[in-house]
């Protein structure tokens, strides 16, 4: 099946030459290359004209869940026809187990599943075995373990009208697949029985599936929306598993059982011949636990540690089965890896590992954990390419890794389909910069226009913060906000929405930075220390701030500082070559540029104000144990509404008050 991208605009600017460019590439056998597209240029709308002309399943991977889904969203809109899936982290809390030996200080693991990220995995790993017009948003949790793709693809039942199915063997066959039996709670992966039919609620989808049979005989297929009653009548259905980790089916429990106190076994001798009897000691008593515990109950708190154990086709020190394996198992190499803002999500990626690892390797020195905890990781970097072959490399400001991996194949989009230009540079000396900055800011608040101010440090931020606030001008107060890493994420959105709807004029900061940062009504950057060497001042770093004025017609940027560095040479002279070459275009074309006008999206927040309102403000300690229970339910009903509309910052604000309220 081909993809159908569907919309009203149509490829402009540098566009049409980029996605001829690329696909290009492609059809000359380049697997790899590079899509340098500035800030504004419609870099998303190029790559979904490149899969719709390709006709490649896309795995698109970004460096966080919010970026991720963001594009969700827009490929959502492009391809409303196409499978387009969300794969990120199901966490909305993750504290992993460590052990920090300089204090003897033992953190458990303790998680928070997001039951609506669980249900859009399992819905991409579902999508994948149902079609090719496949477009995945992940982030980079695709490259953990989630289990071997052929058991995945191999455990599925298929319904068809007129089949045969004797109860037992069809109630045998839903609990194989992790579905469970609940005639008072339906709910996502279950099943109910009333008479001769039978109910189940697949765990991937919002439709349950209504089965009518005579005789034990399939005489009708039903889809039946939860909510709304409709109805769609099918003639054949496929069920996939509940679970996307469905190993375990190979050789009897009691054989691995064996083999992990075997293991254990092996531990506890290396510890004593150490004369480490501590250790000796937890790491048996550990293992003789967990195995009561998955005896008595199937399942432990760190399950994930004996995974290598259960699974068939995967041997000690093979590389996880991840979701870029399960795009390798459908199409081998026919499929296409997007990594978005890869300057960034690339050495997330090659981090991944070591990080698990260091982290793991105290656990079993110090007997936590068994050595098949090292088995249960993320991909390491050089595994990742292996497991891909055709990729863009998404950036404004690609690496040199990114370049020399393309050879050199680079793609610009330097045209913005709005005519707009990079914002004119302005260099100025450090000496009276914050005078200099006060007569900008008046200009910029009389001509209703906003600013961002970014210094070198927190405590810098706050005090010009304070200044600025402060500073007797009378003429026109000055709004100001700072931010920084220490804001709570939701008090951040919250902050940059205010910049845009005028209740501030200008922020401060560290690291207002960067990718994703869409603040149309910015027009002026002010970057402090401009000179100074290092990460907040690099190259890159200079470029992506510079960008943020990149989406208003009087977009300015004015660095200041008493010396050139190499890196802000080097940042001025790209912005530079890009406006020489955008003003030219412009002059060619006729071409007369327009601001960027983007609605603010109304928050959930807003649209279930009273609710919050009345719930969140409520002193617990004013009521009684009962009441008590009844508060706590209603914030996880709305921290569930939260999450079930991707807004995971108010989400995890709930969380926490919920945590502090059971606490004390």
């Amino acid at each position: 099946m081909s993809f159908n991208l569907q919309t009203k605009m149509t490829p402009s600017g540098d566009q049409p030459k980029a996605i001829a460019q690329m696909l290009q590439n492609l059809n000359a056998g380049h697997e790899k290359q590079v899509l340098m597209g500035v800030t504004g240029s419609g870099k998303t709308f190029s790559i979904a004209n490149v899969i719709q002309q390709t006709n490649l399943p896309t795995l698109v991977i970004s460096h966080n869940k919010t970026l991720a889904g963001q594009l969700y969203q827009e490929f959502k809109e492009l391809f409303p026809k196409d499978r387009v899936s969300y794969f990120v982290s199901y966490y909305d809390y993750y504290q992993p187990e460590a052990y920090i030996p300089s204090t003897d200080t033992y953190i458990a693991k303790e998680v928070e599943i997001n039951d609506l990220i669980d249900k859009l995995r399992l819905e991409a790993t579902s999508n994948l075995f149902s079609g090719d017009n496949n477009i995945v948003i992940a982030s980079v949790s695709c490259i953990y373990n989630i289990g071997d793709p052929i058991e995945f693809s191999g455990k599925t039942i298929e319904f068809k009208l007129n089949q045969s199915w004797p109860r037992r063997k069809l109630l045998e066959n839903l609990v194989s697949l992790f579905y469970t039996r609940s005639e008072l709670e339906f709910k996502r992966g279950s099943f109910r029985i009333r008479g001769d039919q039978v109910e189940l609620w697949p765990a991937y989808q919002d439709w349950i599936i209504h089965l009518e049979f005579e005789n034990e005989i399939l005489k009708n297929i039903i889809f039946r929306h939860p909510y709304t009653g409709n109805e769609i009548t099918e003639k054949l259905f496929t069920l996939y598993p509940a679970k996307q980790y469905v190993s375990g089916g190979g050789p009897e429990k009691k054989e691995i059982y064996r083999s992990i106190l075997s293991d254990a076994q092996k531990q506890v001798k290396m510890f004593k011949s150490q004369n480490r009897l501590l250790e000796a000691n937890r790491i048996q008593q550990r293992v003789e636990y967990d195995l009561e515990m998955l005896q008595e109950t199937g399942y432990i708190n760190g399950i994930e540690n004996y995974s290598i154990y259960f699974e068939q086709n995967r041997k000690t020190g093979d590389p996880p089965y991840t979701l870029v394996d399960y795009f390798k198992h459908r199409w081998g190499n026919e499929f296409l890896t997007v990594i978005d803002e890869s300057h960034v999500t690339i050495p997330q990626i090659k981090g991944m590992y070591f990080g698990d690892v260091a982290r793991k390797k105290t656990l079993v020195d110090f007997g936590f954990r068994l050595p098949s905890a090292f088995d249960n990781r993320p991909l390491k970097f050089e595994e990742f390419n292996q497991r891909t072959s055709k990729i863009i490399y998404v950036s404004a400001t690609p690496s040199p890794f990114e370049i020399e991996q393309s050879q050199n194949h680079v793609v610009e989009q330097i045209i913005r389909p709005t005519g707009l230009i990079d914002p004119h540079i302005e260099i100025r000396p450090s000496n009276g910069q914050i005078p200099n900055i006060l007569e900008e800011l008046t200009k910029q608040i009389q001509n209703k226009q906003r600013t961002l101010l970014i210094t070198l440090t927190k405590r810098m931020s706050e005090d010009l913060s304070t200044y600025l606030s402060d500073v007797n001008n009378t003429q026109i107060p000055i709004k100001v906000a700072y931010l920084h890493s220490d804001i709570d994420t939701l008090e951040r959105t919250e902050i940059l929405d205010k910049l845009r709807s005028g209740d501030y004029d200008v922020l401060v900061g560290v690291n207002l930075l960067r990718e994703g940062l869409d603040l149309p009504e910015v027009s002026l950057v002010a970057i402090l220390d401009a000179g100074q060497q290092g990460f907040l001042r690099s190259r890159s770093s200079l470029i992506q701030i510079m960008g943020r004025a990149s989406r208003h017609l009087e977009g300015k940027v004015i660095l200041y500082s008493d010396f050139i560095s190499p890196a802000m040479k080097e940042a001025v002279n790209e912005v530079k070559r890009r406006r020489k070459i955008q003003l030219a275009y412009n002059k060619d074309h006729n071409i007369t540029p327009q601001s960027i006008t983007k609605s603010i999206r109304p928050k959930i927040i807003e649209l279930v104000k009273t609710e919050k309102e009345d719930i969140t403000q409520i002193d617990p300690n004013s009521l009684t144990p009962p009441q008590r229970q009844k508060h706590i339910t209603a914030l996880r009903k709305q921290m569930k509404l939260f999450a079930s509309e991707l807004n995971f910052e108010e989400a995890i604000k709930i969380r926490d008050q919920i945590r502090e309220i059971e606490n004390n």
